[in-house]
């Protein structure tokens, strides 16, 4: 036995029992070249990386890794790198929101099935962010994150741009006929310049935010640029701080995330104009640690808080600027009478004892609580006879003009019908047309794909229509803008409103009463629902055949109803005998 055996480590299970298990474990290790010296008697920090050549925000997490495994030397421990399933963002089909849930999987075995006494989250886009943390918060073991932060800003023809919000713009210009292939050409190396993820406050920035927000990440993190040294030197002292949660035995996750810890992260969502993603990740995160929340929590939250912080798609600026001004620090010391300021954090630390100190360098950028940009916040939840179990709007990036509208729908169903009709020049379509898109559930979709930002019709943008009343059960990316009403639910693959709506059908949306309807009686939606039959099932095995089975609706998170609730840290040491 090492004469510096820590019996209290959880790797000691492992590495510290004199039988053939213990002498197994160490054997192994040393064929790595490790002496007993190296880990026996030092707490083991899992660098849990979702690094990937085909996830470019995720690409340099591999040399972010060495910064944190020097800050665990730095703190006497020993750091062994483990990877898990990565998901490209824009290269994964149908969409990595199919695979959430099975990152979170393997990121909660693996964690489970290890020797770690600690772990450090290495993530950086969409989904791999709140996929890592699900899986850490059911493991149980302690665990903080760092994220790949966002892209430098992007330049093009003197403009700041940011990906992937101006993509769009730009994209609605290219059908509109105003901007030619040869500039859409140069535009693709101009926009997104460097690694990391989107500069905007789409769901990856969202997420970090948020993450930070709850507690999750040492305080500054979210916003750092990914070419900035400081997130290097971000990630050396989480190495250092994972080694002091694993000598101290925590907190866990389920000790951060807290009620509190998630009406803080809400707070700050709606505060950054953030991404309709968060909310179905945060339902989902809420339900492994048991903590009670549904969409009306969203909702009233919005509704008392403001909107401070200027970042595209709500806003015009970008994530480089919002970390300039003071990041997320600033922002909550600004929020801080509306927040929960003795959460407990993984720095060890209360939440308001980390922001107690920042400040806001650039009050153009995160506005003062008093004068804010919007005295309510970006997400409001809808409900009525099309969204029972509720969708979700981002009125901070929605033409105030459509928060009150009613017009004609226009049904497309799934999106080969609306990819092979959207530019038919015969289209029956108006500006007060209302597009509706069906089969984009989490169930229909597969996985609920980012195709609720629906383009507008060729014809309607050449005559310069650059917003409509778009509908529909899938997700937009976080990126993107428009009076775009997303996860509705139940979705059309299981009956929901959406299935029972017809092309000529009135639609009324208002904001402010927080309904969404088609304006049909009861009778006559009861007459359709009788003969309506579901589709025919997608997937007949493997993950896919699990998914359909097990996956809930937006409402719930969409994660699987078996993973509701966490797990106590378990030993799994026993190797043979």
């Amino acid at each position: 036995m090492s004469e510096h055996a820590d019996r209290s480590l959880r790797s000691a299970d492992w590495f510290e029992r004199e039988d053939f298990d213990g002498f197994f474990h160490r054997s192994m290790l040393k064929t790595e070249g490790l002496t007993d010296e190296a880990f026996r008697g030092r707490p083991v920090i899992g660098i849990v990386s979702t690094w990937s050549e085909l996830t470019n925000c995720n690409v340099h997490l591999r040399a972010l890794a060495d910064h944190v495994r020097r800050g665990v030397l730095q703190a006497g421990g020993i750091a062994l790198e483990c990877p898990v399933l990565s998901l490209s963002e824009p290269l994964m089909k149908p969409t990595t929101m199919l695979y959430r849930n099975l990152l979170a999987m393997d990121v909660e075995e693996s964690i489970a099935a290890h020797p770690f006494d600690a772990v450090v989250l290495l993530a950086g886009c969409d989904k791999t962010q709140p996929g890592c943390l699900m899986g850490a918060a059911s493991a149980g073991v302690p665990a903080l994150m760092v994220t790949g932060g966002p892209m430098l800003n992007g330049h093009w023809n003197g403009e700041d741009l940011g990906s992937c919000s101006d993509c769009w713009r730009f994209y609605a210009q290219r059908r509109a006929g105003e901007m030619s292939a040869e500039e859409f050409n140069l535009l693709e190396g101009s926009i997104a310049r460097s690694h990391g993820h989107c500069m905007t406050m789409g769901t990856a920035s969202t997420m970090a935010c948020v993450t930070e927000a709850l507690g999750m990440m040492l305080p500054g993190g979210a916003a750092i640029p990914a070419d900035d040294a400081r997130r290097r030197q971000h990630a050396e002292r989480a190495g250092r701080r994972a080694v002091e949660l694993a000598r101290d035995g925590g907190p866990a996750p389920r000790d951060v995330l807290t009620p509190d810890a998630f009406h803080n992260a809400i707070r700050v969502l709606h505060a950054l104009g953030g991404s309709t993603n968060a909310v179905i990740h945060l339902l989902a995160l809420a339900g492994r640690v048991g903590v009670e929340l549904d969409l009306d929590r969203f909702d009233a939250l919005s509704e008392t808080t403001p909107w401070l912080v200027d970042v595209r798609p709500s806003g015009k600026r970008l994530m480089e600027d919002f970390y300039f001004a003071g990041g997320v620090p600033a922002l909550m010391r600004e929020l801080s009478p509306l927040l929960a300021l003795d959460a407990p954090t993984v720095s060890g630390r209360s939440a308001g004892e980390n922001v107690a100190a920042a400040e806001v360098l650039d009050a153009s950028m995160i506005a003062p609580l008093e004068q804010p940009f919007s005295p309510t916040g970006g997400l409001v939840v809808l409900r009525g006879n099309l969204c029972p179990d509720g969708a979700i709007l981002k009125r901070t990036a929605t033409d105030a003009r459509l928060l009150r509208h009613e017009g004609p729908a226009l049904v497309f169903d799934g999106i080969a019908d609306l990819d092979a009709r959207i530019d038919d020049p015969d289209l029956d379509v108006g500006p007060d047309s209302v597009l509706i898109l069906r089969g984009g559930g989490p169930i229909g979709g597969p996985g609920m794909p980012e195709w609720g930002g629906l383009p507008l019709p060729a014809k309607l943008l050449r005559e310069g229509v650059r917003d409509m009343v778009r509908i529909s059960d899938a997700r937009m990316s976080g990126t993107s803008y428009g009076a775009v009403v997303l996860h509705a639910a139940p979705e059309a693959a299981v009956g929901g409103g959406l299935a029972l709506v017809r092309t000529g059908d009135t639609i009324r949306l208002d904001v402010d009463a927080r309904r969404l309807d088609v304006l049909l009686d009861d009778a006559e939606l009861e007459r359709r629902r009788a003969a309506w039959r579901p589709p025919a099932p997608d997937a007949e095995r493997g993950f896919r055949r699990l998914y359909a089975e097990h996956v809930m609706q937006a409402d719930r998170g969409c994660d699987f109803d078996f993973l509701l609730g966490h797990s106590a840290a378990r030993s799994e040491a026993r190797t043979y005998g």
